[in-house]
């Protein structure tokens, strides 16, 4: 392990990430992540604020005997010593010590203002603040990086002021001085311009300079690749933008572009083809999904959906594509929509196993029946299960049928009122039964199922009709359901799509309904998801 090379990777997920609204991490939960992001390859994992918080605390203390590092070091985060007193007496800088971290990265005051207003002390007794928590730490030991804080607003404000915390930083053993861009606030040029300028005092002291962006203008990548373009060889940042506001830069699109557009070796050989499967099972131990617009490992970031980009993929993928998305662990994706051309069938169809390219009349058919469907409130393009029994109808010897629906209906009741803030809302949750009638495996099934909404009890009752026939439908799972009003203006009578997730346990796939009413939708999109597991199971 050698997180002090030529260029440091370091991730702040665990901190500054967790401050993003909404997020709530548990001490598993950074442990869990951590592993994680070790597996990506980078050099440093921060880990938190012990000390300032029990859950920070607990976390260091358990990462002594639970967290086998491979390539990261574990680093502490903490700030410089209380005014007016000594760090060896600071208890916040004894958690430091105590942590068992290896490296710790302080925060310090590099705006004047800041010092003035919020420190309540002088800009000299600051500076002393840092030069004594630095060489305090240093001399316990420890690797010391420096956060300064605010840097380019205080650089803008009072530029002798900020470049002399710098100084003072790496003069009393700082090894990497981080430029933070707080509030966020900076533009490329401007980057460029201060680190260049930040360089001069960096060769002079011989210490390294560092890049901290958030992305409230929407530039923290492009702010962290102007930094490191301009010297910096450290660059912070947290795996899929967490982070307070609008997020930290992004550090595995960081990472992809220093590594595939500039040729600059940030990661271990061969680690950045991990990135998707990381970057997404990170967001599933946040409980954030994913934003499938996200560069590089997003579901969308290689997917295509106009004809006219499906026609050229054809010929050639890099036509259309900036990167062969192995190179990050994704995978190209054709989407159907109304927009699909043949070419953007066909390529679908290979990649679900059907050849359409022999054939072009059922080709032109597929194409003007997926144009049909979609103008009548079909969605494809997030269903590949339901279009690939759709090819399975048209083009694979028919669609297979497992059951035969007689009928089904649903009853929801309610002994009182509906959740509501209203004079004399009650709090009673209304139940619902649903009863399915059908033929499978040579025998007619009558069940009936409850649950906590009418799309539940169908489900319920669905599964368990023909269950008695294929055992294999208990290994099922609904495990996402999404609902979309089309034509509002019909207000409660418009069309609705569903969108419903199924699951295996060991892979999911998703179909689509659309119907009049929301149940009639979710019952197509039911029987599509049956329908396509029994089919994945090899069943009959």
């Amino acid at each position: 392990m050698n997180p002090q090379g030529d260029f440091h990777v370091y991730d702040t997920t665990l901190r500054d990430g967790a401050q993003q609204e909404g997020l709530n991490l548990s001490v598993a939960d950074k442990l869990t992540i951590a592993r994680r992001i070790d597996e990506l390859g980078v050099g440093y994992i921060e880990g938190g604020w012990p000390g300032a918080n029990p859950k920070d605390t607990e976390f260091f203390r358990r990462a002594q005997t639970e967290l086998d590092l491979t390539h990261a070091r574990l680093a502490a985060f903490g700030s410089t010593r209380r005014a007016g007193a000594r760090a060896a007496d600071d208890p916040l800088v004894a958690a430091l010590r105590d942590s068992g971290a290896q490296t710790v990265t302080l925060v310090a005051k590099s705006h004047d203002r800041h010092v003035e207003l919020a420190l309540r002390t002088t800009l000299e007794e600051n500076l002393a603040m840092v030069r004594d928590t630095v060489s305090h730490l240093r001399a316990e030991g420890r690797q010391v990086f420096v956060d300064a804080e605010h840097f380019f607003d205080g650089y803008r404000d009072n530029r002798g002021y900020a470049l002399d915390v710098l100084r003072a930083a790496w003069e009393s053993g700082a090894e990497v001085v981080a430029l933070c861009d707080t509030n966020g606030g900076m533009l490329p040029p401007w980057v460029t311009e201060v680190v260049e300028d930040v360089m001069t005092v960096a060769t002079e002291t011989g210490g390294r300079v560092g890049m901290h962006a958030h992305n409230d203008t929407g530039c923290a990548v492009a702010n962290s690749l102007a930094a490191v373009a301009a010297g910096a060889t450290h660059v912070q940042g947290c795996l899929n933008g967490y982070g307070e506001r609008t997020g930290n830069a992004d550090l595995v699109t960081v990472v992809a572009n220093l590594e595939l557009k500039t040729g600059r070796q940030a990661l271990p050989e061969g680690r950045l083809r991990d990135a998707t499967r990381i970057a997404h099972a990170v967001a599933e131990s946040t409980n954030v999904p994913p934003s499938s617009r996200q560069p590089y490992v997003g579901a969308s970031a290689f997917a295509h959906k106009a004809g006219l980009h499906a026609s050229a993929i054809k010929v050639d993928p890099d036509l259309y594509q900036h990167m062969d998305p192995a190179g990050v662990g994704n995978d190209m994706r054709l989407l159907v929509s109304d927009m699909a051309g043949r070419a953007s069938i066909e390529l679908k169809g290979r990649e679900l196993g059907f050849d359409l390219s022999h054939d072009k009349e059922l080709l032109t058919a597929i194409t003007d029946r997926v144009k049909e469907l979609e103008a009548a409130g079909m969605s494809f393009e997030a269903a590949d299960a339901s279009f690939e029994l759709l090819l399975a109808d048209l083009a694979g010897g028919g669609r297979p049928t497992y059951f035969e629906v007689e009928s089904w209906r649903v009853i929801t009741e309610s002994g009182g009122a509906a959740v509501g803030v209203g004079p004399g809302a009650g709090t009673l949750e209304a139940v619902s039964e649903a009863t399915v009638k059908l033929r499978a495996g040579g025998e007619r099934h009558v069940v009936t199922g409850e649950g906590n909404g009418p799309v539940n009890a169908l489900d319920q009752a669905l599964r368990g009709a023909i269950g008695r026939a294929y055992p294999e439908v208990a290994k099922f799972d609904l495990i996402d359901y999404k609902v979309r009003i089309l034509e509002a203006g019909h207000g409660t009578d418009a069309v609705t799509r569903v969108l419903i997730e199924t699951a295996d346990g060991e892979t999911s796939w998703v179909t689509v309904g659309v119907g009049h009413n929301v149940v009639e939708a979710s019952w197509a999109a039911l029987t599509d998801a049956i329908t396509f597991g029994l089919r994945r199971h090899r069943v009959g």
